[in-house]
């Protein structure tokens, strides 16, 4: 009966969160109440508040049904599960944090039929024929980064399979968790407790006849060693990484002592995401998008003022200046000086 009850809750609770496109729930506890949130378009709204007693039974219950450890409440934990809400299905991804009081809880809400193309994900159509472009080759490495939230994911996943639909590539994906099943691909799911993790798993997929892997985070050297090994050998690489700009992945990547003559011979792009809220609901993505020429360049002196991508601030008050978004969105003013500031260039070319 307390299975049940919590069961009901939870199946509520999900269905609610994806009514009102919830990307995340978190749960906050104090001595007696439990505060629960749902972040919509990035923002975190406050949802209701359950009793100590009930929020123990409903993560008790996650914890169980993701294979969790119901009795350790002292380590971080992380989960995945997938459940089926009537017709939606949705993968979950689950992460628990002690606190002074009990147990915190976030999910990310990954709902599994939803088909996210590129031309839908990005604001600015010329920027899918720029990363498209920037990505025609063979061989090499392209990053997809920005903050946790950002979309990466989602980005690296409508990438993969738009180059399904126009090559037979054998891919191979290392992910933490498989946040979305994609036919006819290879998906390994990153298991640090069974020995499979980025780094040993990255060897074996090498072996496997890929012709693009698929990593789902660069988290340290030997695993950034690792990528740039499988670009040198042949293969594209795709992967994320978490950085506030394009140009910090770069330094990202050269402070894990990826030698700058790896860089210009294997990055094919790197593009840094960021959402903005739209005019007409929902959010876009928005691209700091830099290529392998501009790469090149800029290793040579560090001199950012070779650089002459679009910056976030720039696209933001493209997308102001458009009708897509409101104001709000408009940061600092102040002049990047690798950005186009002229707003009155070639309007046609952002909207075909």
């Amino acid at each position: 009966m307390i299975i049940y009850g919590a069961t009901t809750y939870v199946n509520e609770l999900l269905k609610t969160a994806l009514l009102k496109k919830a990307t995340d729930i978190h749960f906050y506890p104090s001595s007696d109440i439990v505060l629960i949130f749902f972040r919509i378009h990035g923002r975190r709204v406050r949802y209701q508040e359950i009793k100590v007693e009930q929020y123990l039974l409903i993560i008790n219950f996650f914890k169980f049904s993701a294979g969790m450890d119901i009795g350790e409440i002292r380590k971080p934990q992380d989960g995945a599960l997938a459940l089926s809400l009537d017709s939606t299905e949705v993968n979950l991804r689950l992460s628990t944090l002690p606190t002074k009081q009990h147990e915190s809880l976030a999910i990310r809400i990954l709902p599994k039929n939803e088909a996210m193309k590129l031309e839908d994900l990005l604001l600015f159509p010329f920027q899918l024929k720029q990363l498209k472009q920037s990505i025609d080759h063979k061989s090499g490495i392209t990053l997809l980064t920005g903050p946790t939230g950002a979309g990466k994911s989602t980005l690296l996943y409508a990438l993969i399979e738009e180059l399904l639909t126009e090559y037979a590539y054998q891919v191979i994906t290392l992910e933490d968790p498989i946040e979305k099943e994609i036919n006819n691909v290879v998906q390994v799911q990153i298991n640090e407790k069974a020995g499979i993790t980025y780094h040993s798993g990255l060897k074996s997929a090498l072996r496997h006849d890929p012709d693009i892997i698929m990593i789902g985070e660069i988290r340290d050297y030997e695993t950034a060693k690792f990528a740039f090994h499988a670009a040198y050998t042949g293969h594209l690489v795709f992967t994320t990484l978490h950085a506030n700009s394009a140009i910090g992945t770069i330094h990202r990547l050269l402070e894990m002592n990826i030698k700058p003559i790896d860089l210009k011979q294997n990055i094919l792009a790197v593009a840094s995401l960021e959402l903005i809220p739209l005019i007409s609901n929902g959010r876009a993505t928005i691209l700091e998008l830099i290529d392998n020429p501009a790469i090149t360049a800029y290793l040579q002196d560090y001199d950012q003022k070779v650089l002459h991508y679009d910056s976030f601030n720039y696209l933001k008050r493209k997308a102001v200046a458009y009708g897509y978004s409101n104001p709000s969105v408009l940061e600092s003013k102040a002049k990047d000086p690798h950005s186009r500031t002229n707003l009155t260039f070639e309007k046609n070319r952002a909207i075909t």
